[in-house]
């Protein structure tokens, strides 16, 4: 298994230094920017002057930052719902008479075969003999990712997409890439070397991709009045032409900033300022402001004039997983890891109040495009739910993940404020570029803006594209 954590794809990431510049709520140095135009300035910084022509500028889509929904999901007790795409191969099924139920039954007769020692399917090229094998037992729990931004109405837009734009392959399906070595496991953190992986991108400069600049970034790091990170805070950026909602902070009250790639060039150079939204200890909400100096080294900090709220932590974990031919092994892996997951996350401080998801996804001529199973706490029937899934069809290289990814962000029925969310990416084959719709550094920055962390599992036969 091949494994690159992408902290948010373009979006991506180290920590820098120990120093940290401080702010609080009531700097009187703070820039006169304006506040996000559902935010209410504190007391203490009321906005300065009547409305300017640029408040409330977030709500529109600016330099590829999306307008997005805060999660706002009151809890996930209930069973697994499922929802579906279908494909291509499932209308010309159904207008056969077939369809739904006869993947279903493909789906069960692989199964009970793959319960006997039996193969698994799929229409992809098996891998080498000796190739890399993913074991999720061993994979990060850290976040990275690969998406694009739809906006709240990104499912409805995906299934429309599937109807308007598919096409059947032509010709012979592209062949899968060759495997570079073979590789048991392994992990490459991005954030732990970021000038490695700005030295990846440029050695890999004429492989198609959505590029975006993020040589400029800049941790910012959340704290209370006692120096306690701050997890789940929602994070502003304002600057000269406007403000827009940017990202909420990880379980350790932390964020990268990309000015660039977030803004595009309209604001290189522009003075920029930091702004915080989180609940108080004993109710209400705090704020504070930080201005960012273009170019510093060190994290930027923005302490909160009281003690932040607590409580136990919530984890909302999703498992986004490419079903295509090629990914019975690591299908089966996953069946099979799934309690021990459980287990491992309910001994962690705090017990947290944990929820499962899955969306799985193949390709537009395919039986299904995607297929969500929406938050459940009930892990026995998530479980049957992971035990139905079987890897399937796919014929060229490339797979449905910007539609996927789209879904998983926008799609699943996030907790609101508070929670940790995760999603844990598998697959091998890079997203279709050539579909229109989402497209992943869009979707990834609305990750960002919702409080959505991804990591990605790479397993055996990505290609550099993909990773």
């Amino acid at each position: 298994m091949h494994s690159r954590r992408l902290q948010i794809l373009w979006l991506g990431t180290v920590a820098l230094g120990a120093c940290a510049h401080d702010a609080t709520a009531d700097d009187p140095a703070a820039r006169p920017l304006p506040w996000p135009r559902a935010w209410h300035a504190p007391a203490l910084q009321p906005p300065d002057g009547p409305p300017g022509p640029h408040d409330g500028a977030f709500a529109r889509v600016r330099w590829g930052v999306p307008e997005v929904s805060p999660p706002s999901a009151a809890d996930c007790r209930r069973p697994p719902t499922m929802r579906e795409v279908p494909g291509l191969a499932w209308r010309q099924g159904e207008r056969h008479g077939g369809g739904w139920r006869d993947e279903r039954a493909r789906d069960e007769r692989a199964r009970v075969a793959e319960a006997a020692g039996g193969p698994g399917g799929g229409s992809r090229p098996e891998r080498a003999e000796g190739s890399a094998r993913a074991d999720l037992a061993t994979a990060p729990a850290s976040p990275a990712p690969l998406a694009k931004s739809a906006a709240p109405g990104a499912q409805a837009e995906a299934a429309a997409s599937v109807d308007a734009t598919t096409r059947a392959p032509q010709g012979l399906p592209a062949p899968r890439p060759p495997l570079a070595a073979t590789v048991s496991a392994g992990m490459v953190d991005d954030n732990a070397d970021f000038g490695e992986y700005l030295s990846f991108l440029q050695r890999h400069r004429h492989v198609e991709l959505r590029r975006r600049d993020v040589r400029e970034r800049y941790r910012v790091e959340v704290r209370d009045a006692y120096g306690r990170p701050v997890p789940d805070a929602e994070l502003a950026l304002a600057w000269s032409g406007g403000s827009v909602v940017w990202a909420r902070a990880d379980a350790g009250g932390s964020a990268w900033l990309h000015p660039r790639a977030l803004l595009g060039p309209e604001a290189d150079g522009e003075p920029l300022e930091l702004q915080v939204r989180a609940p108080g200890r004993w109710g209400g909400v705090q704020y504070a402001r930080a201005t960012v100096q273009r170019g510093q080294k060190h994290s930027v900090v923005l302490r909160l004039p009281r003690e932040a709220e607590l409580a136990r932590p919530m984890l909302d974990l999703v498992f986004l997983v490419d079903a295509t031919g090629s990914m019975g092994d690591e299908i089966a892996k996953l069946k099979a890891s799934m309690r021990s997951i459980a287990e491992q996350i309910a001994q962690l401080p705090g017990q947290p109040d944990l929820c499962f998801g899955l969306v799985a996804y193949r390709d537009r001529t395919d039986a299904f495009v995607t297929r969500t199973h929406d938050l459940t706490d009930r892990l026995g029937d998530f479980q049957q739910a992971l035990a139905r899934l079987q890897a399937h069809d796919g014929g060229d290289y490339p797979e449905a993940l910007n539609e996927a990814l789209a879904e998983a962000v926008h799609g699943v029925s996030w907790r609101g404020a508070g929670t940790t969310r995760l999603v844990v990416l598998v697959g091998d084959a890079p997203p279709h570029l050539d579909y229109g719709g989402p497209q992943y550094d869009e979707t990834i920055a609305a990750a960002l803006a919702r409080g959505i962390k991804l990591h990605a599992v790479g397993a055996s036969g990505l290609d550099a594209q993909g990773e």
